[in-house]
């Protein structure tokens, strides 16, 4: 055999050989067609299967990864989704016939839209449609993978990634996808090889791969000797890791002495047991997405789940973000269904003020568990001045009603996520006592290329002058404030994006637990004063 190379885009370092599982919607598959009735019945046990599976690994899941694959949940739970198989199957058609045709009209909606957020999410309704057909086959999830398979699919959706166990190795090759998506995330999370955009070529992979995931090469039928050095690399990068993280629990200083805060972010409880406290320098975003349902108005429940990570952070500042819903983190009943841009719409702050009465039950809570530690309130999607002084208002209010009562509390520190373009260039403007920088929004809003979109996965790039002049600036902006301002986006974890953060004046840095530990590592190859003298 010759071996043939396919250059893709980089998206998670590493080097992974195995065979090749080709990833395609379910062709071939049949059943034996009943009555109407009975097909109907058939669709609605497969939709609420799938529904349970999702629902399930949900629960499963470590930090950012429930968050990602809510949208999924979401829409198996929306009724709209059904209907026009239902109207198909009313026709006289097979339940699989009709879902397939159904999902094909909204796929190619999806595929076809202006709007980038809606075109990056087709993967997932194709998930979707793939995981409800499975269960009306009566097939296996893709779950059950050979040992260190190489998965290659024209796209990826994270519930099919986070289904999959990577704990025996094996990468990813895409046709489409961008090194800045959700799955990429994911992989440079759980340190899984992957390439994205090779473009319609990947149809042509099969047998023994060899995926070069920091080069963005794939290889057909490499040789013994291109498979030896790859696993000399792998090993390698193994071992790199393994240092990094016997070192985790040592500061972060550079080369030069200065010293570099490295915060983690944490989605759930179970990002609390992936590393000590002892390791991190508290907690520089909590996440409260996972507040569905009657959580929203559960003061006690909330409380409780803030004061638990209060306890794990043992005295260390903690920042916990307001429920940032909306965009692709959708709430049945608390978000707006059919906005045509939900990353322009209502979503983050404009949401909580437009339901005040769940907002302050978050407040309360929040302000009870402020008793425990240094606790930092963060507002999300924060434009204007006008937005902080109202949701201070809401603060004042609640702080008032708990000093009425014999319910202990403190009160918390109020900052600002920037990751509107205006707001950080109105930076100064903000009587905020922190800020926090979401590179990931920030990005994508100054560039005008969404993260999760293949065909501008080059101009999302933080490094990008325009968004560096923005973090230049609200670093400068609180200097001059007198307030602490950190990054908390992915920038944060990108070894890349480090020394440039660093040479603009950040000194604080908020990432995964999983890349804490390279994170420290690169820091202390940094010297500052010679990135100070090549400016």
């Amino acid at each position: 055999m010759v071996e043939r190379c396919i250059r893709g885009r980089a998206a998670s370092e590493g080097v992974a050989v195995g065979p090749a599982v080709i990833l395609r919607p379910l062709d071939g598959a049949s059943r034996v067609k009943g009555s109407i009735a009975e097909e109907h019945a058939a669709l609605a046990a497969a939709v609420a299967g799938a529904r349970l599976a999702v629902a399930d690994l949900i629960t499963r899941l470590d930090g950012d990864a429930a968050e990602l694959i809510g949208f999924q949940l979401a829409l198996l739970e929306d009724d709209a989704l059904t209907e026009a198989a239902y109207a198909e199957i009313e026709t006289g058609a097979a339940a699989d016939e009709a879902w397939r045709a159904a999902m094909a009209a909204e796929i190619a909606g999806y595929e076809t839209a202006d709007d980038e957020y809606f075109r990056a999410r087709a993967s997932d309704l194709a998930d979707i449609r793939d995981r409800v057909l499975r269960h009306l086959f009566g097939l296996e999830d893709n779950g059950a993978m050979p040992n260190g398979a190489i998965i290659v699919a024209r796209d990826l959706a994270p519930s099919a990634f986070l289904g999959i166990d990577w704990s025996k190795g094996g990468g990813i090759a895409l046709g489409e996808g961008s090194p800045t998506s959700h799955v990429a995330m994911l992989a440079r999370g759980r340190g899984v090889p992957m390439v994205v955009g090779l473009g319609p070529a990947w149809e042509t992979l099969s047998g023994l791969l060899l995926v070069e995931g920091g080069a963005g090469l794939v290889e057909a039928d490499p040789s013994a000797e291109h498979v030896e050095n790859a696993r000399a690399q792998g090993a390698a990068l193994l071992r790199q890791r393994a240092d990094a993280t016997a070192h985790q629990l040592e500061p972060a200083l550079t080369r030069d002495g200065t010293a570099i805060s490295v915060l983690v972010n944490i989605s759930g409880p179970a990002d609390m047991t992936a590393l000590p406290a002892a390791a991190c320098d508290g907690v520089g975003l909590a996440r409260t997405e996972f507040l569905t349902g009657n959580l929203l108005r559960d003061e006690e429940a909330q409380y409780q789940a803030y004061a638990e990570l209060m306890r794990w952070a043992d005295g260390r500042p903690v920042t916990i973000r307001t429920l940032d819903a909306g965009g692709d983190k959708p709430i049945p009943g608390y978000t707006v269904d059919g906005e045509s841009n939900p990353f322009l719409g209502l979503r983050g702050i404009r949401l909580s003020l437009r339901h005040p009465d769940i907002f302050r039950v978050q407040l309360r809570a929040l302000a009870r568990a402020a008793v425990a530690g240094p606790l930092k309130v963060m507002l999300p999607m924060v434009t204007n001045a006008a937005e902080l002084g109202e949701a201070r208002m809401h603060l004042r209010a609640v702080l008032a009603e708990l000093g009425d009562s014999n319910i202990a509390f403190a009160e918390p520190a109020f900052g600002i996520m920037i990751e509107v373009p205006a707001a950080a260039l109105a930076a100064q403007e903000f009587a905020a006592d922190f800020f926090s920088i979401g590179t990931n929004d920030l990005t994508q809003y100054a560039t005008a290329a969404s993260r999760d979109g293949a065909e501008v996965a080059d101009y999302a790039d933080v490094l990008h002058p325009g968004v560096m002049a923005m973090i230049a600036h609200v670093v400068r902006a609180g200097r001059s404030k007198g307030v602490d301002v950190s990054i908390c986006g992915d920038a944060a974890g990108d070894v890349r994006a480090i020394p440039a953060l660093l040479k603009v004046g950040v000194r604080a840095l908020s990432v995964s637990p999983g890349l804490l530990p390279q994170v420290k590592a690169t820091i202390r190859t940094i010297d500052l004063a010679a990135l100070a003298e090549d400016a």
